[in-house]
């Protein structure tokens, strides 16, 4: 088969390569996944980052307390939440189906687990909030049970699609995996 823009071999118009010239669907999905969760992951860095600098702040008291709350319980375990995000990222290269199953795995227990926690240990918080109107934590003059809320809808919302994409990923690279093993 000639170069794209040069001479075709003799007698065919190069029509009967086309075939050969298509990327095969499954790797196709393969990269515009992995383009979504990467996406996906800085998101999360950036959510964990923002968490980290609010505990570094909290405990190192480098404003005072009415302008920065301590952080909540829920917060010291979804630390760890950085480690599924980096396991995907090592799945990426090789297609790793064994770290993106982890990747998963460890995204329910660290990411997932600690966000219906914070929601939970949160509530009676904001319930005395929106009842009475009384706020005793604040984050830059802002209730920190609202600031913190809105982290965690953020939060849940970008895990869930991560899980979503990498289940789709999964099952893209099961099916080349498939056809390799049919070859």
């Amino acid at each position: 088969m000639a170069s794209r823009g040069g001479p075709r071999a003799a007698g065919t118009d190069g029509s009967d390569y086309q075939h050969r010239e298509r990327v095969a669907s499954h790797y196709q999905m393969s990269v515009a996944l992995k383009w979504e969760i990467k996406k996906l992951i800085y998101m999360h860095v950036g959510i964990w980052l923002l968490l980290l600098a609010q505990m570094c702040v909290g405990h190192l008291k480098l404003l005072p307390h009415d302008q920065v709350a301590m952080p909540y319980q829920w917060e010291y375990p979804y630390l760890l939440s950085i480690l599924p995000s980096l396991l995907g990222l090592l799945s990426f290269p090789r297609n790793n189906i064994s770290y993106l199953v982890l990747s998963m795995i460890s995204a329910g227990l660290f990411s997932v687990a600690p966000l219906i926690y914070g929601a939970m240990e949160m509530f009676p918080m904001a319930q005395q909030l929106y009842r009475h109107g009384k706020a005793y934590r604040f984050i830059f003059g802002f209730s920190a049970v609202s600031v913190m809320y809105l982290v965690v809808v953020v939060a849940a919302q970008v895990h869930g699609w991560q899980l979503y994409y990498s289940k789709k990923l999964l099952d893209s690279w099961f099916t080349s995996t498939q056809e390799k093993k049919k070859k």
